[in-house]
């Protein structure tokens, strides 16, 4: 019996995705990733919440942040040349470039949060 990618993937992994091409399905996964991660914001914040009591204390949170932005970031940048080198649709190209931008400009912002956790004590006090 011949498997498909998709069918070998669910039983490799139940987090796997796969790529899909009716639009409404992919609708659905983006729907179902925006819910998800609501469904989790407000136990996100309340336990960040929790334990920044004073600069310092945010600091690790920042830094775990960037360093998950920056693997993903690279990961995006692996899909762009791929992209590129294939001569895939420039559309598609384009919004990959925006997307890998936009990571390394919040990666550069992330890293200016964690310095001023050092700063902001000094000349506050």
């Amino acid at each position: 019996m011949r498997r498909t990618w998709q069918a070998l993937a669910a039983f490799t992994s139940p987090s796997w995705s796969y790529a899909h091409t009716d639009p409404e399905q992919l609708h659905q996964v983006l729907a179902e990733q925006t819910a998800a991660a609501n469904r989790e914001a407000a136990d996100h914040a309340t336990e960040a919440a929790t334990w920044n009591v004073d600069e310092l204390h945010v600091q690790p949170g920042v830094l775990e942040v960037r360093r998950d932005v920056l693997t993903d970031v690279h990961y995006l940048e692996g899909l762009l040349i791929g992209a590129r080198h294939r001569g895939l649709d420039p559309e598609l190209i384009e919004r990959l470039a925006a997307a890998v931008d936009t990571g390394h400009e919040l990666t550069v912002l992330l890293a200016d949060v964690a310095r001023a956790t050092i700063t902001a004590p000094a000349a506050g006090r």
